[in-house]
């Protein structure tokens, strides 16, 4: 179904999924347009955002962010157009960012969101090269991976919009850059387009000796956002005082208990104080907003200059969003997740 000028679809977390999130978790409504007041605008949101952290708010376990409540709309990042305004500082035709989460429309008083640059390539990139998840790689490799020319950088995911950004930055500084990726196709794209040195494929059993023989002189960053088994594999080959960014760890998003095997938490410690390993986790917005003005500016400048590619996988209907953000959390998309919910005219 397409949009309508007078239908708001929304979907709702209709229960908590306990282990993978199944379609009955979500539940697809609809609801008239709502009307706007004095110093509120109407928003048409049209590009929706994937993203994993959402799936952590779909529980109700502590976290770094409340979670959502059930009949809530799911959360999400959103560029849109203004429909209508009664806001001095927004008129109908505006391209703004916000999080409107997986609906058609919002009704905001413009506290919540930012007019989206007119020299932007696209306007669905400010949901990634120049949004969340380009910022997280550019401030989680920089500012604790701190490469340097000649050093060895390993990321997971590395075709995904974090993963992918991360190498490229990594390889502008001049470091040899290993990805892992999940299958050939993917793997042959991190090399011959995003200009990786090497990248592994996740799904071959033999993964720890390949990433061995890949690394002989060590690693001295890994960029975590996986964890699980690529993370056991890098363990022992970090160098003294290799530094470890943690944006994610997507592999155990889905798990209902700690992974089998015996407990390798005092070998972690064990090798984080005798390697004198810096590994710090980090959430973007909360450690780094008042850095996104230059970031916004330097990749900006990349992206124009050719230096950092990009790669969306687009969705049409907010109807597929809950199946496709299933298979995110599986690995099933090629790039930037995003949903298009309806035309940008």
């Amino acid at each position: 179904m397409s949009q309508s000028p007078n239908i708001n679809r929304r979907i709702v977390l209709a229960s908590r999924p306990y282990g993978a999130p199944t379609p009955s978790n979500f539940r697809l409504e609809q609801q008239p347009v709502p009307a706007i007041g004095s110093g509120e605008l109407l928003l048409r949101n049209v590009y929706l955002s994937l993203d994993p952290y959402v799936r952590g708010r779909m529980s109700d376990a502590p976290s770094y962010s409340p979670p959502m409540e059930i009949n809530d709309v799911i959360v999400g990042g959103t560029v849109s157009k203004v429909v209508q305004s009664n806001h001095p500082e927004f008129q109908a035709g505006d391209w703004v960012v916000g999080q409107a989460g997986w609906q058609d429309y919002v009704v905001t008083d413009g506290q919540d969101i930012i007019k989206l640059n007119s020299a932007i390539p696209h306007p669905s990139y400010a949901l990634g090269i120049l949004g969340m998840p380009g910022f997280t790689a550019y401030m989680g490799l920089l500012d604790i991976g701190q490469p340097k020319a000649g050093e060895t950088l390993v990321v997971a995911a590395a075709t995904g919009p974090v993963g992918g950004t991360v190498g490229q930055i990594a390889k502008l500084k001049g470091c040899r850059v290993i990805g892992i990726a999940g299958g050939a196709e993917k793997c042959r794209y991190a090399v011959e387009t995003l200009g990786f040195d090497l990248c592994l494929d996740h799904y071959q059993p033999d993964l720890a000796q390949q990433l061995a023989n890949a690394c002989p002189q060590g690693i001295d960053i890994y960029y975590e956002n996986v964890g699980g088994k690529v993370f056991d594999a890098v363990l022992p080959l970090l160098n003294p005082r290799a530094r470890i960014p943690v944006c994610g760890i997507i592999s155990q998003y889905n798990a209902t208990a700690l992974p089998d095997g015996p407990d390798r938490l005092s070998l972690l410690e064990s090798i984080i104080l005798k390697k004198r390993i810096r590994m710090q986790g980090f959430i973007i917005f909360n450690d780094y907003a008042h850095h996104f003005g230059e970031f916004i500016q330097q990749m900006s400048q990349w992206v124009a200059e050719g230096n950092i590619k990009h790669r969306e996988h687009l969705v049409q209907g907010l109807e597929n969003a809950p199946e496709a953000f299933i298979g995110l959390l599986t690995g099933e998309n090629f790039g930037k997740l995003v949903i298009q919910l309806g035309n940008e005219n």
